[in-house]
């Protein structure tokens, strides 16, 4: 009788934890989640900001996904299974996406090379080469 009173109790205290997120707590992490999902129409914009029909049925899927009991992380993992990496505004760092993460900084270390190599070869240049042209009239 006390193992089944004891099992009682442990179940009681169990399910509470169990239960499913309250409405406001849905709502806070699929906003937060909209903020790391990127809209796949106008793929500049997260599905916060976008107005799109299908970021707002990304959002009710995400929605769907948080009421059923999963974790952020969980969601993200649904989300980058079904559509790549591409889905998340901030792709993780790896193999497959490292382009993405040092692409900027390779465009910049390359114009910058070629602003130096520009003022280099203008410097080797005579002085002859920067007389101003007369102008007409003057």
């Amino acid at each position: 009788m006390s193992l089944c009173l004891c099992g009682f109790v442990l179940l009681c205290l169990w399910l509470p934890a169990q239960a499913a997120p309250s409405p406001a707590e849905v709502e806070a992490r699929t906003k937060h989640l909209a903020h790391e999902l990127r809209c796949l129409v106008c793929q500049n914009q997260t599905l916060a900001e976008s107005t799109a029909p299908l970021a707002q049925d990304l959002k009710l899927q995400v929605r769907e996904l948080i009421a059923a009991g999963k974790t952020d992380d969980e969601v993200l993992a649904h989300l980058t299974d079904r559509y790549g990496d591409f889905v998340r505004y901030k792709p993780p760092l790896k193999a497959s996406t490292w382009l993405l993460w040092a692409g900027p900084a390779l465009l910049f270390v390359l114009g910058l090379g070629l602003l130096v190599r520009l003022v280099r070869q203008r410097a080797r240049l005579p002085d002859e080469a920067f007389d101003e042209e007369p102008r007409d009239g003057a």
